[in-house]
């Protein structure tokens, strides 16, 4: 097996960093971007769970005949992680429902022309 077949973990995790990075610059729509964010997360979690495993490895539970034991904090720092990423998307997507209501859109171009807009209405009234 060669050296790059056996990391595909993280060429996956690569590829998915570089596909949440291209949403979430690229597009407009800000439900798109979040998740793009979601995608960047997914492989940050990849990132850390992948070294996490070891082959031949057992739980940490000291028992005899037993020399290689994996380490179980990556996999509760992502629990963890998970968690904090959940919430911070039903917050996201609870600002971008204020957002179409305030804006009447979730387009990033839309929204920044009615505020120039907006802008230029109170210095034309004077």
């Amino acid at each position: 097996m060669t050296a790059a077949a056996s990391h595909y973990s993280y060429w996956i995790t690569v590829l998915l960093m570089v596909a949440g990075l291209y949403i979430v610059i690229a597009r407009g729509n800000l439900v798109k971007k979040l998740i793009g964010l979601s995608i960047f997360q997914t492989s940050v979690y990849l990132l850390y769970i992948a070294p996490g495993k070891l082959i031949g490895g057992t739980p940490p539970i000291l028992a005899e005949g037993f020399r290689l034991y994996s380490n179980p904090l990556p996999h509760v720092l992502i629990l963890t992680a998970i968690v904090v990423g959940v919430a911070t998307l039903a917050l996201g997507l609870a600002i971008v429902v204020r957002i179409r209501e305030a804006y009447g859109s979730i387009e990033e171009d839309e929204i920044l022309a009615a505020d120039r807009a907006a802008e230029r209405r109170p210095a034309e009234s004077r």
